[in-house]
């Protein structure tokens, strides 16, 4: 596979390597992003990487509570302008508002809002507004309470990112805490027995690779790996992260001494996992001026 420069950039971008390790390192994965992280990474020349996806896709995510039950709805557009339309906004709300009683994003698609459907009121939009737009993805919490929160809200109840967490009992001042963490730490699940298995297989599977490179004796690679799986579930699930609000407890130490238990959460950031065409407008200039 080519290996071209917007490659190689993408990879220095998201794992801070210099331009020729990036390179070396996306050839010898044959152009495979996500190998050529993990090759860095047992190299010893890249961070952990996050790989939840490049944020991309335009619109907004709007969050609706009612009594223990909680929604978040994901609408897309193309352009950051539509996200900012009073329109727009009014839409996604209603749309979040519906969502509480569907059970999926098909449902949703099929409920009425103002005597239309949420799939015909978004087609009428398209047609008003003239950029395509999507209900991408719906997600539903519930538990003892659910407290909701938006990050940067563009207006009540939507923004870019928004988050649900849900609790054993009532303390919204809480909730409302571990949310903002949850909105700034992006924890990959709420425990380490709610992780995907291939997800743990694969860091272990690098931390071996790390490991090896050392050249230490069996015994201690082995004393190296069980730390550094320790500190990786330490990072990347809510409950054994470090509280945001008081680094010196762990988010599951912090519901403890608030007399709650964290039963389950929901982050949805806009365009997540969706790779957004970057134009080069000086490219495309020249190319046209070639004929």
């Amino acid at each position: 596979m080519a290996i071209t420069a917007a490659m190689v950039k993408e990879l220095r971008d998201s794992t801070g390597a210099g331009m020729m390790d990036a390179k070396k390192a996306l050839t010898e994965t044959d152009g495979d992003m996500e190998a050529a992280v993990d090759w860095l990474r047992t190299k010893g020349l890249a961070k952990a990487a996050k790989k939840s996806g490049r944020t991309a896709a335009e619109g907004l995510v709007a969050v609706a509570v009612r009594d223990s039950e909680g929604v978040a709805v994901e609408v897309n557009s193309e352009t950051d302008f539509v996200a900012k339309n009073a329109d727009f906004q009014k839409m996604v709300a209603s749309f979040a508002n519906a969502a509480l009683d569907a059970q999926d994003i098909d449902a949703l698609k099929a409920a009425k809002v103002d005597g239309k459907t949420v799939e015909d009121t978004l087609t009428d939009k398209i047609a008003t507004i003239g950029e395509n737009m999507s209900v991408r993805r719906m997600v539903r919490l519930s538990g003892g309470s659910v407290v909701s929160y938006v990050h940067n809200a563009a207006a009540p109840g939507m923004g870019k990112i928004g988050v649900l967490v849900a609790l054993s009992g009532p303390n919204d001042e809480f909730g409302k805490q571990v949310a903002m963490h949850v909105a700034a730490a992006n924890p990959a699940s709420l425990s380490e027995a709610d992780l995907d298995a291939s997800v743990v297989d694969k860091e272990r599977q690098v931390q071996i690779d790390i490991a090896r490179e050392s050249g230490k004796p069996d015994a201690v690679i082995d004393k190296m790996i069980e730390g550094r799986m320790k500190k990786y579930m330490a990072e990347v699930t809510l409950l054994n992260q470090q509280f945001v609000v008081n680094p010196d407890v762990t988010v599951g130490q912090a519901a403890k001494d608030a007399g709650v238990e964290i039963t389950g959460y929901v982050r949805l950031e806009v365009g997540e996992g969706i790779e957004k065409v970057v134009e080069d407008f000086a490219a495309e200039v020249a190319a046209v001026g070639k004929g």
